[in-house]
This record gives structure tokens, sequence and C-alpha cells, in this order.
């Protein structure tokens, strides 16, 4: 059942998903060759202690931290780790949530470090663009349907392909909630969008085939031809002036 949120409860949404927004803007600036992804992790948690939020991801199904941090061919659930250190033309993607007040926000951007290659860069815009995209059809009267070609049109368009096993979703009081928001057309499936509704919309772009496999931590999912990949995400309300993109800052 969609659940349909009245300003008020927006208002609180814009709150959760701005603290969501800040923090993952603090931890880009952390990005840089010669950091582990559990130092991204740190700064994560120390910006959840410090603006007493709830981490939106630790604990969710057992996961057990604040930050998804997928690197180069990992395309989501990257589990932070001191092992793995950041290197000159990885591109990584940081995946943050938080509960504030009984309301979830939920965003995901990808970043260069150091000097990415033409490839990636390109991968990177073209993923960024897609959700814009898809962002423009956030109107009442409009499609799920309408949101998945945009992203689907524009990425496999410029040669790249969408990741099938993720979508996106609902959101508010819960993480995930209906509906469910792929980044492609799905025969027979199809919601219309109203007003109140808020959508985390997160396309999910590799670089070559669009079949994914979870690693053996039962979390990281992987390209199965190793390709790169690239994930953006906002939460973004349905409302009569136009689509209210939740989690910009």
């Amino acid at each position: 059942m969609i659940s349909y949120k009245n300003r008020k409860q927006i208002d609180k949404m814009r709150k959760a998903n701005l603290v969501v927004g800040e923090v993952l803007q603090i931890v880009k600036s952390k990005v840089r060759p010669g950091i582990t992804t559990m130092e991204l992790e740190r700064e994560a948690q120390e910006e959840v202690t410090r603006r007493k939020v709830k981490p939106a991801f630790k604990g969710y199904r057992g996961f057990p931290y604040c930050l998804c941090v997928s690197v180069n061919e990992e395309v989501v659930h990257g589990m932070p780790s001191t092992e793995r250190v950041l290197e000159d033309g990885d591109i990584v993607s940081i995946d943050f949530g938080v509960e504030l007040n009984g309301f979830f926000g939920d965003s995901a951007i990808t970043v260069g470090v150091g000097t990415v290659s033409d490839e990636a860069r390109h991968l990177m815009d073209v993923t960024s663009e897609s959700l814009d995209r898809a962002i423009e059809q956030v109107r009442p009267g409009k499609r799920i349907a309408d949101i998945s070609l945009a992203v689907q049109s524009h990425a496999e368009g410029n040669g790249f392909s969408v990741v099938r096993n993720f979508v996106g979703h609902g959101i508010g009081k819960r993480l995930h909630e209906e509906p469910q928001v792929p980044n492609f057309l799905v025969p027979g499936y199809d919601v219309s969008l109203a007003e109140g509704m808020v959508l985390a919309i997160e396309p999910m772009i590799n670089a070559g085939g669009y079949d994914v496999e979870v690693l053996e931590d039962g979390w990281t999912a992987v390209t199965t031809d190793r390709s790169l990949s690239a994930h953006f995400e906002h939460s973004v309300a349905v409302t009569s002036d136009g689509p209210a993109v939740l989690s910009r800052v």
C-alpha cells in the first residue's frame, strides 16, 4: 500500500533528507587516494552522533554500517573496510540514510578519486543526468513508467546498461515503502503519481552488461563482467508545484 504524506510530514522528511545530503557532502570532501572506506564510515558515524540522528542502514536486515561504500565494479551495498584503500582513478558510490523524528531520508552519490578515466567520468555524468531526467517526471498525473523510461533511454542511449536486480522505492516512516521505482520499463507494471507520494529514485548504471552478482559477504553486489558501475539517488516528493528534491543541499 502506498503511503501519502501531507505537507507537515513532507517538511519532516525534508529535514531528515537535508541531514543526509549534508553528511554525504562532508564524506565526499574526505574522498582521496590513500583513504580507506572505513575512514569514510567513521566520518559518517561522527556526524550521526553529533547530529543526534539514527543511521537508517545500520542494523537494517543485519547490515552493520552507516554507509554503503561501493568501489568501481561494486554496484551497491559495499561494506566499509579497513583493508579497502581508495586509489587514484577509482570511482566510489556512497549511499547513506537517516531516521529523524519518525521519518527517513535516503540519498547516494558517486565520486571520482583523484584523476579518473574519461569512461568513468562519462559514466558518472550520464548516471547523474539520468537521475535529473527522472526527477523531471515526478509530477501528479505522470507514471512510474515515465521515470523508468527517462533513466533507461538516457543510459542506454549513451551505451551503458541499467541494473535490473535493484530498484528505487517509496520512502517515509519506513526506509522502503511501496511503490517500487524501476530504472527500466517493466511490462505490465505501472503506477500513477499523485501528490503526497515520496520516492527514492536511484539509477544504478553499468559501463558493461547489466548482470550483477552478490559476493560471499552476502551484501556487496558487483557487476558480473566487473565493469564500472555508478549510483546516484535522491528522495523526491510529488507536489502540485512539481518535484520537490528533499535531499538536495
